[in-house]
């Protein structure tokens, strides 16, 4: 028998029909779109190793590789450490928001990083679109056709608002964006290339995973420590490979709380003046001003951008937000913005801004700061002697899980015991392999004893161990 006919008697899957020697890579990656369309590969399943599969169809593992990589650039499949490349299932590596409703029963979750619930936050935007219904010209400003940039008077407002919060930004250097979501896929659609490569830390935000991947470029993860990024994986990797671009979270990362030093900052943007790096910082969760360090912007401002959404202090629904962007790159995302969407809706900015130059906004803030410390020192209580990491003002919780614990399957028994919980595979880039931890959320219950009832749950389980009938894995 020849090594193509073990190779094919060997093989989970081959395609359907005759494929020729040396068929090319987008040939192939389009057969595995055609059997996953056709139900004949479905979510998780398994494809063959790249070496099995290129003996069996006798063309060579190079040519495999990129057709494993162009399904994984489409959305196809997934490839992690340990268990192969596998067929995305609809949970897959993407946050599932199913429970966005509210919880039932005795059901609390701790999955989401949301704002605090509070009958404050409705009485204020009640009162903002009172005040604002009550002053013609600023509606009919709102309703108006806005520039590419946003509405000036929105932009001034906002530029006093974060300068009042020390983050010292020139309302020219400002775009208004629709949320913080989608000012990082401004910046990624309009100055990379698909197919070129962007970093982060190797455990990150969701979303800039999904844009990275929709706009099918190359996403690199960078080893990590309790600050975030290491400067010297950093270094190596842009050694080996051309790095357009590093996406931050320095203030507290998500989702492992990390914060990072202004001697580590330091480091970071001298790596990226040397390798001509472009440095994207995410600042949506917002961190009082005596507890920040040094935005990029200031250690770097030819080539770092800012963040900012009101999501996680006003409301999540509002999707208003803007981008700080160096001054010889605005133009750039100006005609990004303009192909997109032409502008952000001006009602929007109207209420938003509003909102924050009344000063109602920081009274909310104010509110939610003090809610959120007894709400840490309450994680504090119920955790002590596990290892966590916080950070004052996040809205979450990294839990190191101890042995013999799985984070499969403590999310899965944290769910029978009533307690909605994300694994940590959504927050990893690329090939990076899960980490055994989890994040709790405390902001999501509206009163803090069922925050407490929640994280008893949590400790209790923790105590007991894994159920003998789940599987580890």
């Amino acid at each position: 028998m020849s090594i193509k006919e073990k190779a094919q008697q060997r093989a989970s899957w081959l395609p359907s029909g005759q494929t020729p020697a040396g068929a090319r890579y987008k040939t192939l990656a389009d057969q595995i779109a055609a059997a996953i369309a056709s139900g004949e590969l479905k979510p998780g399943d398994r494809l063959p190793p790249q070496r099995l599969l290129a003996d069996a169809l006798e063309v060579t593992v190079g040519t495999i590789t990129r057709a494993y990589k162009e399904a994984e650039r489409r959305g196809l499949l997934e490839a992690k450490v340990g268990s192969g490349t596998r067929v995305r299932g609809k949970h897959s590596d993407e946050p599932n928001f199913h429970h966005l409703s509210k919880a039932t029963g005795d059901s609390i979750d701790l999955s989401l990083s949301i704002p605090i619930p509070c009958a404050l936050r409705e009485r204020q935007l009640s009162a903002i679109m009172a005040r604002l219904s009550e002053q013609p010209s600023a509606l009919h400003n709102a309703l108006e056709y806005q520039s590419e940039k946003g509405n000036p008077e929105q932009r001034k407002q906002l530029a006093a608002w974060l300068s009042g919060q020390n983050l010292h930004i020139d309302a020219d250097e400002l775009l208004l964006s629709i949320g913080g979501q989608h000012a990082d896929f401004l910046v990624l659609q309009s100055l990379i290339r698909p197919g070129e490569a962007v970093a982060s830390d190797a455990l990150t935000y969701p979303g800039m995973i999904a844009c990275a991947r929709q706009l099918g470029l190359k996403h690199l993860p960078v080893s990590m420590d309790r600050e975030g990024m290491r400067p010297d994986a950093l270094e190596r990797l842009c050694e080996r490979q051309r790095v357009r671009l590093l996406y931050l979270m320095p203030e507290h990362n998500n989702p492992t709380a990390a914060h990072m030093s202004e001697q580590r900052r330091r480091e970071i943007v001298r790596i990226a003046r040397k390798y001509d790096l472009l440095i994207l910082e995410d600042g949506v969760q917002f961190v009082s001003a005596e507890l920040r360090g040094t935005p990029f912007f200031e250690l770097a401002p030819e080539r770092a951008f800012y963040i900012f959404s009101v999501s996680k202090i006003l409301s999540g629904g509002l999707r208003f937000g803007c981008l700080r962007a160096p001054s010889a790159l605005i133009p750039q995302l100006a005609a990004g913005l303009r192909a997109q969407f032409w502008s952000s809706p001006g009602i929007v900015g109207a209420v938003a801004c509003e909102w924050l130059a009344s000063g109602d906004a920081d009274i909310l803030i104010n509110w939610q700061n003090q809610e959120l410390a007894a709400r840490h020192a309450l994680l504090e209580q119920v955790f002590r002697g596990y290892d966590f990491h916080a950070h004052p003002c996040g809205f979450h919780a990294w839990l190191h899980l101890p042995e013999p614990w799985r984070a499969s399957d403590f999310v899965e028994q944290a769910r029978h015991r009533g307690v909605t919980l994300v694994s940590p595979e959504p927050f990893c880039v690329g090939t990076q392999p899960a980490p055994q931890a989890v994040r709790i959320c405390i902001t999501p219950p509206t009163s803090i004893e069922s925050l407490e009832t929640g994280l008893n749950r949590l400790r209790d389980l923790l105590a007991e161990g894994p159920s003998p009938t789940a599987p580890l894995v």
